[in-house]
């Protein structure tokens, strides 16, 4: 049988067995009703290894300040220096056009792969098959020596007659051919990653807007591009910053970017170590700010998930100090917490 309380009687008067009433409830004076304490679970093991890794971080630090081998005073002096910056500059270049041009050819791809045409499919596929097949460095070398297969490069009417004729190595150096194939090379990855947020999009979605007559053109740019950016948005950015850190491949073709000067550096001065570094950080800075640029893209694009945008770190920062001055404002004077 189970018992059941009347309206008539109010839920905090319904006796507990084994509870002791006070004094006041007893006398039917009025009482507050107040939520029971919740026992906090411990967990010593989490406090251990916290410790045990704080420990560890304090040595690592200890060992960058107090190890004359790190040579800080040589790092100051090349961080900055003119050479570098201009190496920096070549990385920041190569990086800019080999993830334009790859994400651009990528797009094409990516369309060949989801038309209806066969044949614009199959040679998409093998494209793609192929590129992320062959590893970097050996596309880079194959296009650094292309002028061994190609001499001259001609323009005109396919198997007919041609117009225009250039020496391959009056068109292609070895910027440009670091380009083709950073860029050859990042089309096959971009590919894939804008298909796969295309195919994310919900096919309802489209069937929506064209039962709306709302036109193609405004389809891609208000209901796909919206969506499908929330899946590319963050494997895209991984390929940058890969690409970014594989720039230092071109360093075989003798190209001055950031770790091809740090090679020359050292390998005058023997400062092995503290040059390293100087590449070290200046790889470290420059994710930091794509990835920076990345949670704003991402949070703006965010905003067709949510009704208000995730905050971003220094809001966080502000509200978490707001809250901890409105508790500290709340609380009485003379109280301890």
């Amino acid at each position: 049988m189970s018992a059941s309380v009347t309206s008539d009687t109010p839920v905090s008067d319904v006796p507990i067995p084994g509870a002791r009433r006070s004094d006041a409830t007893a006398s039917g004076a009025p009482t507050a009703t107040h939520a029971p304490a919740i026992a906090k679970s411990w967990h010593p093991w989490r406090w251990v290894i916290s410790a045990i890794a704080l420990v560890l971080l304090a040595q690592f630090v200890h060992g960058l300040a107090t190890n004359p081998g790190w040579d800080w005073s040589t790092f100051a002096k090349y961080f900055t220096a003119k050479s570098v910056l201009s190496a920096l500059k070549v990385t920041l270049e190569l990086t800019f056009w080999g993830t334009a041009l790859g994400f651009l050819i990528g797009t094409v791809l990516a369309i060949a792969r989801l038309s209806n045409n066969p044949v614009l499919r199959v040679i998409s596929w093998v494209y793609i098959w192929a590129f992320r097949s062959i590893p970097l460095i050996v596309q880079l070398l194959f296009w650094f020596n292309i002028a061994y297969l190609y001499h001259t490069i001609s323009l005109g009417i396919p198997f007919g007659p041609s117009y225009f004729t250039f020496e391959v190595n009056g068109v292609i150096s070895g910027f440009t051919a670091a380009v083709i194939g950073l860029a050859l090379h990042q089309a096959a990855y971009a590919a894939e990653i804008i298909r796969a947020g295309y195919i994310s999009v919900d096919p309802g979605q489209l069937e929506a807007a064209a039962a709306l007559g709302i036109p193609r053109v405004r389809q891609f740019r208000t209901v796909i591009v919206p969506q499908a950016m929330r899946s590319i948005l963050p494997n895209a950015t991984n390929e940058v910053i890969s690409l970014f850190k594989g720039t230092s491949i071109v360093s075989v073709m003798a190209i001055a970017e950031l770790f091809y000067q740090v090679q020359v550096i050292y390998g005058r001065s023997g400062r092995v170590v503290p040059l390293l570094m100087v590449a070290t950080v200046w790889y470290i800075v420059l994710t930091t700010i794509l990835s920076v640029v990345q949670f704003y893209i991402e949070r703006h694009y965010a905003k067709g998930a949510h009704r208000t945008p995730p905050p971003t770190p220094v809001q966080k920062v502000w509200r978490r100090l707001r809250d901890l001055a409105e508790i500290g404002a709340a609380a009485p004077r003379g109280a301890t917490r």
